[in-house]
């Protein structure tokens, strides 16, 4: 009896013993499965080195809008690291050629690393229904080679700014509607008509720079580059006119030859209250804020073929190696969306990109800075098809620049100014097949 007790004692131990070892083994089975469900639901931590440059407020307000995204996704922190524009392209060059690139970086030049940019397409959904959401005119801008390799953030648009005051007492209407927008000739008279009776001094100033005079090279139904991208067309009947139209207005005095030929300042001679119009971007609303001696204004461009802008403006650009790809790019997505986008803009004094953010809510210049973005609306895309190609165009900017110089002084005309501008465009061109 005593032997049967012991033996079913014996079995029952070997069983709670059995029990316990398969629980123990169970338990840490279980844990081991709770741990791993942990690491998986938890996202892991990554920093986003961001290179930044400012240009005014902007860096406060991206700076808000950071912390608004941290707190969202805690798991993610975003350096900002401040980098003077000039330094921008060398900055970036130096870290992807160490094998360090960063995850992001504000952008002007996107050709410039179109290579070394990290495709946005498989993570913003399909190439089409991305770039539907912001204006035409700036596509060649972010898209290349059929790849999304930076997303819009704002945009710049060259257009006038004009002083009412003078206009009022020449007895000067100006276009108030896309609608009546005035012709070259129109415009020209109504400058005269402000320099006769309303005692400006000057009818236009003009900014000294290649990309604002092309404004007029669009108007007139012309580009720097053929639409394939494969010669030059500068010097295109089209071209060549809108250069005798900008030689004569030198001539006639209606611009002053002192920007031009000289070194001085439109920016000055357009606060001085002397000048009609001047002839610059929308950057300079904020500038112009502080002006009080007399009413100013923005109003639409002439046309003569066609009605034109330039687009220009700043991209993000996320890039291959940096290995938080993904993360960059789930920023960028925030970033591009509408009402990150026009928080941004807005608090910025920018224009949005944003076809869905036209109209936004400016404490400054509201009305003017419709202005500018309708003439974005309207604008050709060749004007970015030529000025996004940053592989090319700053071996021929400087030269047209000088080469216009000639035909304003009498040196050359323009059809050989932009004779010999094309040549140097074929050149570049050519030289990137090799």
């Amino acid at each position: 009896m005593k032997t049967k007790i012991k033996s079913a004692m014996l079995s029952v131990l070997a069983a709670v013993t059995a029990f316990s070892l398969t629980a123990c083994s169970g338990g840490a089975k279980t844990g081991a499965q709770d741990a791993g469900k942990s690491d998986s639901g938890t996202k892991k931590e990554v920093t986003l080195d961001f290179l930044w440059f400012t240009d005014g407020i902007e860096g406060d307000v991206m700076k808000g809008i950071v912390a608004d995204y941290q707190k969202q996704n805690p798991n993610v922190k975003i350096n900002l690291i401040d980098v003077a524009y000039k330094d921008l392209a060398t900055k970036l060059k130096t870290m992807i050629s160490g094998g360090k690139p960063p995850a992001l970086a504000r952008m002007t030049d996107t050709g410039l690393f179109a290579n070394q940019a990290l495709d946005l397409t498989p993570y913003v959904g399909s190439a089409d229904s991305f770039t539907s959401q912001f204006i035409d005119s700036i596509k060649p801008y972010y898209v290349v080679d059929n790849k999304i390799i930076a997303a819009p953030m704002d945009v710049t648009a060259n257009g006038i700014i004009y002083n009412k005051t003078l206009f009022d007492k020449a007895g000067v209407k100006v276009p108030t509607s896309k609608d009546n927008v005035w012709t070259w000739d129109e415009f020209t008279a109504a400058l005269k008509q402000v320099m006769d009776k309303g005692g400006a001094k000057y009818g236009l100033v003009w900014d000294f720079t290649p990309h604002r005079w092309s404004t007029m090279l669009y108007q007139f139904g012309g580009s720097m580059i053929s639409a394939d991208g494969k010669k030059a067309a500068i010097n295109s009947p089209e071209g060549v006119q809108a250069l005798e139209y900008f030689v004569k207005l030198h001539k006639d005095g209606i611009i002053p030859q002192s920007v031009w030929l000289g070194s001085e300042n439109p920016n000055n001679l357009f606060r001085s209250g002397t000048v009609a119009v001047h002839w610059a971007g929308n950057w300079m609303l904020s500038n112009y804020k502080d002006i009080n001696n007399f009413e100013w204004g923005v109003t639409y461009m002439p046309k003569q073929k066609i009605r034109s802008s330039v687009p220009g403006g700043k991209y993000v650009m996320a890039f291959k190696g940096s290995g938080v790809e993904k993360e960059a790019a789930e920023f960028i997505k925030y970033l591009s969306s509408k009402e990150v986008n026009a928080k941004y803009d807005k608090d910025s004094l920018f224009i949005s990109p944003r076809k869905d953010n036209a109209k936004l809510d400016y404490a400054f210049g509201k009305e003017m800075f419709e202005v500018f973005a309708d003439e974005l609306a309207n604008t050709t895309p060749l004007a970015a098809n030529d000025w996004s190609r940053q592989d090319v165009v700053p071996k021929f900017s400087t030269d047209l620049k000088n080469n216009i110089v000639e035909a304003i002084s009498g040196k050359t005309t323009a059809k050989d100014a932009l004779d010999k501008t094309a040549k140097l465009i074929d050149k570049a061109i050519g030289e990137q097949g090799k």
